[in-house]
């Protein structure tokens, strides 16, 4: 008769969490990226403007403005459908070739998402605020996926995984961003907004900060608990 040690029974719960954990993250990243896509392919911007004050912003800006949108929704898709298979302990150790190439297409579609995300963060409809949170979100996303890829090469594989997860719950800003508007619009209907319209607006204004502030807190936690380097250790 054999028997499981207590180790062992919490190490494969641990495990199965993980992976349940992962399919939602995955399912909710495939959702939201083909539903941004899917939007902005369907019909010109012009058209989308009458029904969304997202829409409008851009679509009243200039044709290089314009570009940078579609180019920022393009990107910022592939690295949110990418993204989940990079931390597959199957794909890295059985298919290694794969799991690199991937993750440069992913590292590429981030550069890219970035960057046009810092070129059309202070047209947003948030204002200064929309700025000043949508702007600092490219710059970490940015940055950690720079930090992420010079692990890798160092062969550092501890610190990479560290820096891919943080860039990661950046870039699941783009789901959690619907998620709490989502939150936020129910709320101020509740609170007694005249309509749709008003209760996005004042929702809006969280979103810039309220997307990513408590993703990154997050993975900070779980590359903690994990044992991965952490950005600063505690004395």
């Amino acid at each position: 008769m054999s028997t499981s040690s207590p180790t062992r029974v919490q190490s494969r719960s641990v495990s199965t969490s993980s992976k349940i954990g992962w399919g939602v993250v995955a399912l909710l990243a495939l959702a939201i990226a083909a539903v941004s896509a899917g939007i902005y392919a369907s019909q010109p911007l012009d058209d989308l403007a009458e029904g969304s004050e997202v829409a409008r912003t851009y679509a009243e800006g200039s044709t290089f403005l314009r570009s940078a949108l579609y180019v920022h929704i393009v990107s910022a898709c592939a690295a949110l459908v990418l993204g989940p298979a990079q931390f597959s302990q199957r794909l890295r150790r059985r298919f290694t070739a794969t799991h690199r190439v991937m993750g440069r297409i992913y590292a590429v579609s981030v550069v890219v998402g970035a960057l046009s995300g810092l070129v059309i963060a202070p047209s947003n409809s948030a204002g200064a605020i929309g700025t000043a949170g949508f702007g600092l979100l490219g710059a970490l996303w940015l940055g950690t996926v720079i930090l992420a890829v010079r692990a890798a090469r160092r062969r550092d594989l501890a610190r990479h995984q560290a820096w891919m997860i943080r860039n990661y719950s950046l870039t699941f800003a783009a789901v959690t961003l619907r998620l709490w508007l989502i939150v936020l619009i129910v709320i101020y209907m509740a609170l007694g907004a005249e309509n749709d319209d008003e209760a996005f607006a004042s929702a809006y204004l969280w979103v810039p900060f309220l997307c990513w502030v408590p993703n990154i807190v997050f993975a900070e936690w779980w590359v903690r608990q994990r044992g991965l380097p952490a950005v600063a250790r505690p004395r």
